[in-house]
């Protein structure tokens, strides 16, 4: 699939290598560095489309501006694996043993030019004016430079930034990288009116970004090297605020990914060697499910909206799904925030809103959650998914969902252990009219229980699954599967424990926990995130003035960074034989 005579790149090792290249090996550059990016992802998966179509920008703002003295600022990082091979790192494209080498995502302790650890939308800018103005405070002279795209200017960080940025009176240089896509589709007035940019060579009368007080420039040809640099050298040490907007083409030098750009944001490893096999059959999942449910809703006549912040993906929905549902789904780009108000609003005015969002990304919207559906109590639906510990990048850890949503008053925070109570849950959750409801998407259907005949509305009611002594397990959501391991170890050193699914995040049922005491002197918990304010404390802290012993099992409070899963397990003790032994040593 590719060249590996790197004639070019072999002879570049940082930026400043870079200048010594004439206009024909910059290009040659820019195509060897495509090559091994299309290479390099498709073996271990990753960011695919953003990256090829910053290639040439990339290579332009490094011959042109001086890093790491000049500071570049990623947004989301989608976009930084042309600047990480330029810096220093080109190892962890051009050798497969070496591929895991450095993170997807910008890293200041891989290298001098990298500013910040980022992974989250709508940063950069941000984080620029701060930049801008510690330069302004201590006296330098260096370009500060922002990069965002793929969509992230629909974020309100974003545009708070550029609030700020237009009135800075100093050197700050934002590159829109307009690549007319967010992860799926660009939504919103922001999309038109960059539509309209483009479609117009930047000449419009309603400029938004002169409107702000920028300086504008626009390169159409964003791809194209020569173009770029000029634009470059034009801003470059300038005295105030300029936009350099490029028009890019997201997937550039991989067809597919030109022709069909949603489904190659992102990819699986080894995808690009499966383009040509028919569809894998799909099996049932928690995606499948919620998709019928809500199609079936559709059809019922149900005033219902599937809501969230362009990640369609994560939860399966496709674009068959969008078109069937019609009207009935909103993707209000990457802004968490006005998802969240936005089903409120839909909840208090009588629709049945169900937002789907991932649970490193909920964390951007505490305080709609708090302040815009909780303390108004709209009936909401929330669907978290891909909740747990995870070998994810620092940037997209998933851990801290428990913490953040189960201690807000008024939510009910649901985790269900199989199929049938998730649907119970669903559908209880869009019936009801009293709280904001959170429910926590298992990652898979490993487990299959019996009919669900739960009352929900009854809150706080825990179910115990299988009577015992000396050992109470209460395992939440996904983990209770383990505490079903943990059980039947127990068993086998002769102890009958108690197993309980507790179903409820958010609260404790005082008479189970009570029960307890008659016959049990140990209660464990178990909770797949941070320990720190998660579920377990709710346990321990109602047993603080008892001869209860508990013990909690999750996550601790650490951002982990690619670390393996079995080591992490192993770490904090989330497996049958470590908890079983524990135990042991307390009774």
């Amino acid at each position: 699939m590719v060249n590996t005579v790197l004639n070019i790149l072999d002879k570049v090792n940082t930026p400043d290598d870079l200048k010594k290249l004439n206009t024909n090996e910059l290009n040659e550059l820019a195509a060897e560095m495509r090559e091994i990016i299309i290479k390099k992802v498709n073996t271990t998966g990753g960011h695919f489309g953003p990256n090829l179509g910053m290639v040439e920008a990339t290579i332009a703002m490094h011959y042109v501006f001086n890093s790491p003295v000049d500071k570049f600022v990623f947004d989301v990082s989608h976009q930084c694996y042309p600047h990480k091979i330029l810096t220093g790192r080109k190892e962890g494209f051009t050798n497969p043993e070496t591929y895991h080498k450095y993170t997807g995502y910008t890293a200041p302790e891989e290298s001098d030019h990298d500013l910040f650890k980022v992974g989250h939308t709508s940063t950069s800018i941000s984080l620029a004016t701060g930049l801008a103005k510690g330069r302004d405070l201590i006296g330098g002279n260096e370009n500060v430079i922002a990069i965002i795209g793929d969509g992230s200017l629909t974020g309100g960080e974003a545009l708070e930034g550029l609030n700020n940025a237009a009135t800075l009176g100093s050197n700050i240089i934002i590159v829109v990288n307009d690549n007319d896509m967010s992860i799926a589709e660009n939504q919103g007035g922001i999309c038109n009116m960059l539509t309209e940019l483009r479609q117009n060579n930047g000449e419009v009368k309603n400029n938004f970004f002169k409107a702000l007080g920028f300086d504008y420039y626009y390169v159409g040809e964003g791809n194209n090297i020569e173009k770029l640099i000029e634009t470059f050298s034009k801003v470059k040490d300038t005295d105030h605020p300029v936009i350099v907007h490029i028009h890019t083409i997201k997937g550039k030098g991989f067809k597919p990914a030109e022709d069909d750009r949603e489904p190659f944001h992102w990819i699986l490893p080894n995808t690009l060697d499966r383009l040509n096999d028919a569809p894998a059959p799909q099996g049932e999942s928690y995606e499948s499910i919620t998709k019928e449910y809500l199609l079936n809703k559709v059809a019922e006549g149900s005033p219902i909206v599937a809501i969230n912040a362009a990640t369609p993906g994560v939860f399966g929905w496709n674009k068959e799904f969008r078109t069937k549902m019609g009207s009935h789904y909103v993707d209000t780009g990457i802004a968490e925030q006005q998802a969240v108000a936005m089903a409120s609003g839909v909840a208090k005015r009588g629709g049945k809103a169900i937002m789907g969002v991932m649970s490193s990304f909920i964390q951007r919207t505490y305080d709609q959650l708090s302040q815009d559906l909780a303390l108004n109590n709209n009936p909401a639906t929330l669907l978290i998914f891909w909740g747990g510990i995870s070998n994810a990048d620092a940037t997209h850890l998933c851990t801290f969902d428990i913490p953040l949503i189960s201690n807000i008053p008024n939510m009910v925070y649901l985790a269900p252990t199989c199929k049938e109570e998730f649907v119970r849950m669903l559908d209880w959750s869009v019936n009801q009219n009293e709280h904001p409801v959170a429910i926590r998407v298992p990652f898979s259907i490993t487990y299959s229980g019996v009919e669900d005949k739960t009352d929900y509305s009854d809150l706080n009611k825990y179910q115990i699954v299988e009577k015992g002594e000396k050992v109470a397990i209460i395992a939440l959501g996904s983990f209770f599967g383990l505490g079903k391991e943990v059980r039947s170890k127990l068993a086998e050193a002769g102890i009958n424990a108690t197993l309980i699914n507790p179903k409820f995040i958010t609260g404790i049922d005082k008479n189970v926990l009570e029960g307890l005491k008659s016959n049990h002197s140990v209660v464990i918990t178990l909770e797949d995130g941070e320990l720190d304010g998660g579920f377990g404390e709710k346990i321990t802290r109602y047993y603080g003035n008892s001869d209860m012993k508990v013990l909690n099992y999750g996550s601790f409070k650490e951002f982990t960074d690619r670390t393996p899963i079995e080591e992490l397990y192993e770490r904090y003790h989330l497996k049958s034989d470590l908890i079983t032994q524990d135990i042991e040593n307390v009774l």
